[in-house]
């Protein structure tokens, strides 16, 4: 059922929220990830088996249900060979591109616990990249699932809002107010729709995300709520992390906030990866906090740095009802982005 109406009574949950499923989309575009694509492929892979955590003594999944988009039916047979022994559900959706988290609904629940699809508009971040197919996939997505559906006029990337679940929502200036989003809205009006439609109560504005983030900002690279009042944000390791100044700044902004409920928000830090360079020596937007936090797995993006192993034990002790992993996301971070990015959970 499609309903053009404001959400009332519905909110975003927060992540650490229990799942139905985590809906992703395998990666197979040539064209869009050049020679990285089989390694990629492999590092999503890896991602989903985590995701779903299958018991190897039962085979049952102690994580969450994977919901997975193929673009055709020749990558829905190599999603399926890659995939043996994982629970997938396979759904021939075209798309171009796999950064569900931006292009996909944001699932909303309201005060019964009923789940609805909210589906924004998507300009490929500003009008960046040709990705015509991925600026419907939102739609597509919601009317498969049976919720009830509900459009917004408004251009909005989930990696650009974070939610508490409790009303509180972070997000950034570069991003949100930036004129190749919504150059019509202001940031009053533009509050008040977010507010609407996903049920937050206060908007908490960080400036600036990382160097060379072409999401101008998203949120999920720089500070995640882990729990009500808490967030985690990174700090610079080394004298030539490119962020430094950036990642200092944000501490410091954070520690002067309240959330929805008046609480003053608890900064938990973890290192940066630092300076995370490309095969043509270019910096790369690499965050350990582009985590994803599903059902039984808290799952960290990696990228062959010193502090990989640093993050992941700092990470660890804060979700002491999950197992916390590191895996590899330099592949994917080539195209832009890591393990958050790519996922978008559906609660329960």
């Amino acid at each position: 059922m499609i309903q053009n109406l404001t959400a009332h009574g519905f909110h975003q949950p927060a992540e650490w929220v229990h799942h139905r499923a985590c809906w992703l989309a395998f990666p197979y575009n040539e064209y869009e990830w050049g020679k990285p694509l089989a390694a990629a492929q492999a590092e999503f892979v890896a991602l989903c088996q985590a995701i779903a955590d299958v018991d190897p003594a039962t085979g049952q999944a102690q994580g969450e249900q994977i919901e997975l988009l193929a673009a055709n039916l020749e990558v829905l047979e190599l999603a399926r060979h890659s995939l043996v022994g994982t629970p997938v559900n396979f759904h021939l959706i075209p798309y171009d591109d796999i950064w569900l988290r931006d292009c996909a609904p944001i699932f909303v629940k309201d005060g019964a616990g009923a789940v609805a699809a909210a589906a924004f508009r998507f300009n490929v971040w500003g009008n960046k990249f040709a990705l015509p197919l991925d600026e419907k996939v939102a739609v597509q997505i919601a009317k498969g699932t049976g919720l009830t559906v509900l459009e917004y006029p408004f251009i909005l990337e989930g990696g650009s809002v974070e939610t508490d679940g409790e009303g509180t929502c972070l997000t950034t200036r570069q991003c949100l107010l930036n004129p190749n989003r919504n150059p019509d809205l202001d940031q009053a009006t533009l509050e008040q729709f977010l507010k609407t439609a996903l049920g937050y109560q206060k908007i908490l504005w960080l400036e600036d995300g990382l160097l060379n983030d072409h999401t101008d900002g998203h949120i999920d690279t720089i500070v995640r709520f882990i729990a009500p009042s808490v967030v985690m944000c990174m700090v610079a390791q080394s004298a030539d992390d490119p962020n430094a100044a950036t990642l200092e700044r944000i501490e410091q902004t954070l520690a002067t906030f309240t959330d929805a409920q008046s609480r003053q928000l608890k900064v938990v830090t973890i290192p940066s990866p630092g300076r995370v360079l490309d095969d043509e020596g270019q910096v790369m937007a690499a965050s350990y906090v582009n985590f994803y936090i599903g059902n039984s797995t808290v799952v960290v993006p990696t990228y062959g740095s010193e502090f990989d192993e640093a993050a992941v034990a700092a990470i660890a002790p804060h979700f002491p009802n999950h197992r916390t992993i590191g895996l590899s996301a330099k592949a994917i971070l080539t195209a832009g982005g890591a393990f958050h990015c790519i996922t978008q959970q559906q609660p329960s």
